[in-house]
């Protein structure tokens, strides 16, 4: 969409670069994974083939979280309002979401997607949404809306939901988990987020750059088995002038401030820290520390 402007956030740092100590050159392969830019980065003789079976899960998990693809579980489920034997990638995603909710105090929702639809609907022809609209939204999200078990999900009549604020992170996690299966190691897999499966495969973690869109931080995370997500309110803005945050307030209905550039958080699961990172735009740092007491693993690394 034309309002929206997307930039990148994340860099592997030089220091991931191939050494000519390593036998087995670096490989890497770059794309997209849910619109965002990816790569999976390795050191392996069977290396592209590899990555082959790495796309092939990459594309069965859009077909379950894609908001743009009209065969996805999750497009199904917003278009009827139900869906029936759900797939368990998407039954797990949704208790992940449980808990944030819960721990966030409600800030990460992602019942929030009227509310988005409302906002990129009034956006593209450079409209605020009016007070009234916003509150008709708002009446059709709320997490107490959605039932979801074995057999089914079920939504609210009017309800829609969003999954962009951990969806990129839950896939980083299964293609992981796919390789962590097959026997590898030291796998550097981004999906818009990153999971790092061991270290390098030269020896040390992998370095991460840190990029808030106007600079590269001097200090690069360094991630070995562990994953890192971030979010920047204003990264992706509704309206040209980058003021809009696509962040939504669901409590509010409101964007996020521009309080904080860029969140990053690290944790054993890249989905984990992806929801995190989200609700946290949305947040002062008394809150960020108070949710991050339910999440002893999770942590903050940027701002610091």
């Amino acid at each position: 969409m034309s309002a929206l402007s997307r930039r990148r956030f994340l860099a592997i740092a030089a220091a991931a670069a191939a050494s000519p100590a390593r036998a087995t050159p670096l490989y890497q392969w770059r794309g997209t994974a849910l619109g965002a830019d990816a790569s999976i980065t390795l050191a392996h003789p069977q290396a592209e083939s590899i990555v082959q079976r790495a796309l092939a899960e990459v594309a069965r998990l859009e077909r379950i979280f894609s908001l743009h693809d009209h065969r996805s579980a999750l497009v199904q489920l917003n278009t009827q309002g139900r869906l029936e034997n759900p797939p368990f990638e998407l039954l797990e995603c949704l208790a992940l979401c449980r808990s944030v909710h819960a721990a966030s105090g409600g800030l990460f929702d992602p019942t929030i997607q009227p509310l988005w639809a409302l906002y990129a609907e009034h956006h593209a022809i450079s409209r605020h949404p009016p007070e009234g609209r916003l509150q008709e939204a708002r009446s059709r999200t709320g997490w107490s809306g959605l039932r979801f078990d074995a057999r089914a999900v079920t939504l609210r009549p009017g309800m829609a939901l969003s999954l962009n604020g951990v969806a990129q992170g839950a896939i980083a996690d299964r293609v992981a988990d796919l390789l962590r299966a097959e026997g590898l190691s030291d796998v550097l897999v981004n999906t818009g987020e990153f999971h790092a499966l061991g270290g390098q495969p030269g020896g040390g973690a992998w370095p991460v750059t840190l990029d808030d869109g106007q600079r590269l931080h001097r200090d690069a995370v360094l991630l070995e088995n562990a994953a890192l997500a971030s979010s920047a309110p204003h990264g992706i803005t509704f309206d040209q002038a980058g003021m809009v945050s696509h962040i939504l307030n669901p409590l509010t209905g409101l964007p996020a401030p521009a309080r904080w550039q860029l969140i990053s958080v690290t944790a054993p699961r890249a989905a984990l820290a992806d929801a995190l990172s989200t609700a946290f735009c949305l947040m002062d740092r008394a809150a960020i520390t108070a949710t991050l007491s339910h999440f002893p693993q999770a942590r903050l690394v940027h701002p610091v």
